[in-house]
């Protein structure tokens, strides 16, 4: 069934070229992200980076817009996306909130007791708090979109989608990490092929030479022309990922949301005239 919905994505990826616009967008605040943090440096690329997570929002309303209503322009899709987009943004929100909630009144309750976390121990408690949390509340946005869910509502709905449908979930995670992976390393390979003759210094550094090669050590062996590659390879990527996935997790809810819709049984019997009478 997983694989039925990555079935589906990929047929409304090719029937539907308006879904990959917003991974084009997408793609281009990425490479800007790069381009900036060597350009302008890290404190300005961060800073702008927090803004286009918030972009990124908009650009998945968009998505989820398309998806819902089939034959819909890019101009219907982006005023779509502006009023779901902070149906979408909310159960983040709420989320992100609870998650730091939950990890400071623990570290606060251990810091009553006298009990100081190492931290390894902070590390666990971090995944152990985030990794659930994010896992079970997934589809909320899924909710809000398709099916009109308020916040608190859409967050329930999700933990119930995830729960009840587990092991096609967990399907669905370990495919989206895969595609991740091979998409990845794909635009990794194609990097290092572009920048051979700029890498090929880091194949004779020794042991020692590895433990102190940084970040910027890398960026200066490989100077502008490899940024600019890098930023290539990160739109590639986010303009594959992005619709991909997206669209990947809209067809996955729709079609597993259906199994968890309560049923009634409703019990009655017609009158003479014909009239119906619930019991």
């Amino acid at each position: 069934m997983s694989l039925a919905a990555l079935r589906d994505a990929i047929d409304l990826l090719v029937t539907r070229p308006l879904l990959w616009l917003p991974g084009a967008a997408c793609g281009l605040l990425s490479a800007l992200v790069i381009l900036m943090a060597y350009y302008a440096g890290m404190f300005f690329a961060g800073r702008i980076a927090i803004l286009f997570a918030l972009v990124i929002v908009w650009l998945a309303a968009i998505t989820y817009a398309l998806v819902r209503t089939p034959g819909l322009t890019i101009g219907a899709a982006a005023k779509e996306g502006a009023v779901q987009y902070f149906r979408l943004l909310t159960p983040v929100l709420v989320v992100i909130f609870g998650i730091f909630l939950v990890f400071f009144l623990v570290v606060g309750t251990l810091a009553l007791t006298g009990f100081s976390p190492d931290p390894s121990m902070l590390t666990f408690l971090t995944f152990g708090v985030m990794l659930p949390s994010v896992l079970l509340t997934f589809f909320a946005d899924c909710a809000a979109v398709f099916e009109g869910k308020k916040v608190f509502e859409a967050l329930a709905r999700s933990i119930e989608v995830v729960t009840i449908n587990l092991f096609e979930t967990l399907f669905f995670y370990l495919g989206c990490f895969l595609i991740t992976c091979v998409v990845g390393f794909a635009c990794f390979i194609a990097w290092t092929a572009v920048l051979a003759d700029k890498l090929e210094p880091v194949t004779r550094l020794n042991e020692t030479q590895y433990a102190t090669f940084t970040p910027q050590d890398l960026v200066a062996l490989i100077g502008t022309e490899g940024i600019w590659v890098a930023a290539a390879c990160a739109f590639a990527a986010v303009l594959i990922l992005f619709p991909l996935l997206v669209t990947y997790k809209a067809c996955f809810y729709r079609t597993f949301s259906g199994t968890t819709l309560p049923i009634q049984q409703v019990t009655g019997e017609y009158d003479s005239k014909g009239r119906w009478y619930k019991y």
